[in-house]
């Protein structure tokens, strides 16, 4: 269905602002400064927000978010911001993860992985993965959480970093990832992408923009770790909540990637919000369906995430808990 007059609005004051890449602007520090002029909503207050760095080759700067309600030894959420490989940071996502910490309640750590086109694929990657093996190494019992109910999330080009860290670690061993939140996820960089006349804000023609970034090699496309739908057999990955929206060039993939984890006897949970655009995740305090997005998210992490650790299991270490940096705190 068509965009309702107020979220067309939106709509339209979102893509006045939003870098018409592959367009207009071709060049990838140009869109990013475009892209910070925009205002983010900020988000709850939390009991505690601090920016830290994940050591590592290199190191790999992170915001942690705990809120006041979190207790004791509460779940981790890793969670890894959109933006097409090329865009967004910390800052951007910030209000998401506020919103995920608070309503979770969990400790959200959001990874600031490095961005193509100056860092190509797999640099993402492996940021995104060396955060996740850390944070079940150390960095979770570090921070006060529970390295036995580690969730990843993100959305768009973060929820395909979220799954591909749970394809590298069903690869190589580890570490265990409790639950994957994906929203709006890509799932294959050499989709066949096409638009949506009644309310996109991401077209077609801005994903190749962001594919051609991010892959040095069109043949890495075919790779599983840069298109999740794409790989063998996803069997062996931890539980999925997949959401997506009804104007998005990336909706199709979503929903075939929760059907390919379903039919590979992977735990999912498939929902499509409708009269909402992709970007929107995040935009509660302006539009209901977007709230819908984030209660549905808050709600699947909690779930997931509600069953306690069995005390007797031994949290296992590694070189990556020699050290953490001091952290920085940025407010409430």
């Amino acid at each position: 269905m068509a965009l309702d007059p107020y979220t067309e609005g939106v709509r339209r004051l979102m893509s006045a602002a939003y870098p018409d890449v592959g367009g207009a602007v071709t060049d990838a520090a140009e869109a990013r400064r475009r892209h910070e002029r925009a205002r983010f909503p900020r988000g709850p207050n939390l009991g505690e927000v601090r920016d830290i760095v994940i050591p590592g080759t290199p190191d790999v700067s992170a915001r942690v978010y705990r809120p006041a309600a979190a207790g004791p030894t509460p779940p981790v959420v890793v969670y890894l911001h959109g933006g097409g490989f090329v865009l967004c940071d910390l800052d951007s996502h910030d209000g998401i993860c506020r919103i995920l910490a608070d309503g979770t309640p969990a400790i959200v750590v959001s990874v600031d992985y490095r961005r193509a086109p100056e860092h190509p694929y797999p640099a993402a990657v492996d940021d995104a993965f060396a955060a996740v093996r850390w944070m079940h190494a150390v960095g979770a019992a570090a921070l006060g959480g529970d390295p036995d109910r580690i969730a990843v999330a993100g959305d768009s080009a973060g929820g395909n970093l979220a799954t591909v860290c749970c394809l590298r670690a069903r690869d190589t061993g580890g570490p265990p990832i409790r639950f994957q939140l994906l929203v709006y996820p890509v799932t294959d960089c050499l989709a066949d992408w096409s638009d949506d006349p009644d309310g996109q804000l991401m077209t077609s023609r801005h994903m190749r923009w962001y594919v051609e970034q991010y892959l040095t090699e069109r043949a890495h496309g075919e790779q599983a770790y840069a298109s999740p739908l794409r790989a063998g057999s996803l069997a062996g990955l931890p539980p999925a909540f997949v959401l997506t929206v009804e104007h998005d060039p990336l909706r199709p993939e979503g929903e075939a990637y929760a059907g390919r984890l379903a039919a590979d006897g992977v735990p999912v949970q498939a929902h499509r919000v409708t009269g909402l655009f992709h970007g929107a995740f995040g935009l509660g305090a302006l539009l209901p369906a977007a709230r819908r997005c984030e209660d549905l998210a808050c709600d699947a992490l909690r779930a997931a995430l509600s069953a306690p650790h069995d005390p007797t299991t031994p949290t296992p270490t590694g070189p990556e808990a020699d050290r953490m940096s001091q952290p920085r705190r940025v407010g409430r």
